[in-house]
């Protein structure tokens, strides 16, 4: 059976091989697909998982996980692939995980798409560049003046360059030499430097330094149309929404699969779960959709450590802008999809900085913490570094740069320590994490037959009386946004008899609530979670009758009653 070579970070060719060697291994279990092709070539993978022998993934309620929408964030493509072994090698075991994959694959289905941007990510993984997502070059086909990343000591890294300059920002800390901290209007002596990426700078006067724009700087998580926003607005969105292979296979994926109720892209970094709107408040949420995105985040930050929030309330850039063009935003507010961002690794915390709550859950102003922080919180990550050996900080060491002449070259390390989850963590942030993506893909709408009678009438008639249930958390519409959007179908409910007298051999079922529509209280429950359907056929004793209901989002219910 294959081994997942974990914790790693698979080149394309090696997760290609994984893949197909898990599909090999548990046919019942495990097919793998691609949904399209990056703008370079490559196959953008979708396991499907689920058993077979219980019903094809399109007749089950159906989750989707991804990652590595961001080329640098592949402490989530690790963590999708962690999914996929723990799912296929869990299923059939007879102990708590055990019982709980084999639970979820006989009435459920996968998706997991470990690498949304194939291109971007095999770029991070085998040159020193720091790619956002595609390599198409964006938003200009040519290079553009001025300073760009490049590894200038050909150490295989880009790290920081820091130039003396008595207008500079920055001055060493008196704490520690190695860190540099924000000058203050009272700091008017000392040795003073400006930072810049390691890089070199197209078209140099010899005078000025500005930063060229990215050659790479497409972000596929601003190409999806809700609120999309051209480049003046949004920075990274593409030409039009969907202008891009990757989101297009995407969205083609999700028309082809309607039955997806639940969604999680994993990103790094930060440690929180996000979720929509990340440009609207949480007023403009229907109240129901707001109840269930607290409820299913108060269970991940249970079993994940993260708090949850949503992005315009807990992670907005700036004050006065907000996010476009989003991948969860667009799945929640077109399809009604409940969809959560996870920003994987939290080196801030596991640094010991933050207010710890009740729950020992450290809690920051997230984005705020980023633009200005103290001094101390700088020497506490520096401190971390060096007691887990990390190596995500190089001393300042001179370089004569061809360009700027005498620089000196260090500083963070953003691939061994801020975006990317060291090795040491990555069992326990992907093993967390896999849980509640399991728990909330439990939380499906799931179809099923409750009581099937018959009831003979004389004359060889006979009434057959059937109640359907809706047995899941969430309603068969999935949300009030949904249900809005009319974008899931109703329940279709069939019925195939020797002879139908009465009643519809197809029908409209309507939809059934789940148990998110219970509120608050003691009061009794007033939600429709299960409706009685009427027949009357004729027939011999021991016809069989055949009852079929077809919820998009609920799954296929299948019954059968003899005549007698």
């Amino acid at each position: 059976m294959p081994e997942l070579r974990f914790p790693h970070h698979h080149t394309y060719d090696e997760l290609t091989a994984y893949l197909r060697e898990v599909a090999a291994a548990y046919p019942q279990l495990a097919s793998l697909s691609s949904m399209g092709r990056s703008h370079e070539g490559r196959e953008l993978w979708v396991m499907t998982l689920t058993h077979q022998g219980t019903g094809p993934h399109s007749e089950k309620p159906a989750y989707w996980i991804d990652a590595n929408i961001h080329a640098g964030e592949v402490t989530g493509g690790a963590t999708a692939l962690w999914t996929v072994q723990h799912l296929t090698s869990k299923y059939g075991q007879d102990d708590a995980d055990g019982r709980e994959v084999t639970a979820l694959l006989d009435g459920h289905a996968l998706y997991i798409a470990p690498r949304l941007s194939p291109d971007g990510v095999e770029a991070f993984l085998t040159t020193p560049l720091q790619v956002r997502s595609s390599l198409r070059p964006y938003p200009f086909e040519d290079e553009r003046e001025g300073l760009y990343p490049h590894d200038i000591d050909g150490d295989g890294r880009i790290l920081q360059m820091r130039v003396s300059d008595p207008k500079g920002p920055w001055m060493a800390s008196k704490k520690d030499p190695r860190l540099l901290r924000r000058r203050t209007f009272a700091d008017r002596e000392g040795d003073f430097y400006q930072l810049y990426p390691e890089g070199l700078i197209r078209e140099y006067d010899g005078y000025t330094v500005r930063s060229a724009p990215p050659q790479y700087g497409l972000d596929l998580n601003r190409n999806f149309p809700f609120e999309w926003g051209p480049e003046g607005q949004q920075r990274g969105a593409g030409p039009f929404p969907m202008s891009e292979p990757e989101t297009r296979a995407l969205a083609q994926f999700f028309a082809a699969h309607p039955n997806i109720s639940g969604v999680q892209s994993y990103h790094t970094y930060s440690g929180v779960l996000l979720r929509p709107y990340a440009g609207k408040s949480d007023d403009d949420l229907p109240p129901h959709d707001l109840r269930v995105y607290r409820q299913i985040g108060d269970v991940g930050t249970e079993l994940t450590g993260y708090p949850h929030t949503s992005v315009f309330h807990g992670f907005r850039y700036e004050p006065k802008e907000t996010l476009r063009g989003g991948l969860f935003d667009w799945l929640y507010d077109a399809l009604g999809i409940f969809a959560f961002a996870n920003e994987l690794w939290d080196v801030v915390a596991e640094a010991g900085i933050g207010v710890p709550d009740e729950r020992g859950i450290r809690r920051r102003d997230f984005i705020g913490w980023l633009k200005d922080h103290p001094e101390e919180d700088d020497l506490k990550l520096l401190k971390f570094n060096d007691d887990e050996g990390l190596g995500g900080f190089e001393s300042w060491r001179p370089f004569e740069h061809p360009q700027l002449g005498s620089v000196e070259i260090g500083g963070w390390d953003y691939k061994r320590f801020w975006g990317v989850a060291p090795f040491k963590f990555l069992p326990d942030i992907a093993e967390r994490h896999t849980r509640f993506t399991l728990a909330h893909a439990a939380a499906s709408p799931k179809l099923h037959w409750k009581r099937t009678e018959v009831h003979p009438q004389g004359g060889g008639l006979y009434r057959v009386v059937a109640v359907l249930e809706n047995l899941g958390y969430l309603p068969t519409y999935t949300s009030a946004r949904a249900k809005e959007r009319q974008a899931v179908q109703p329940i279709r409910v069939r019925v195939h008899a020797p002879a139908l007298v009465s009643g519809e051999a197809s029908q409209d079922g309507g939809q059934l609530e789940g148990r998110s529509a219970v509120g608050g209280g003691f009061g009794p429950t007033s939600a429709e979670q299960e409706r009685k359907f009427e027949w009357v056929v004729r027939g011999e004793p021991g016809d069989p009758v055949r009852l079929e209901a077809v919820g998009q989002r609920a799954g296929v219910a299948r019954a059968e009653v003899r005549l007698g």
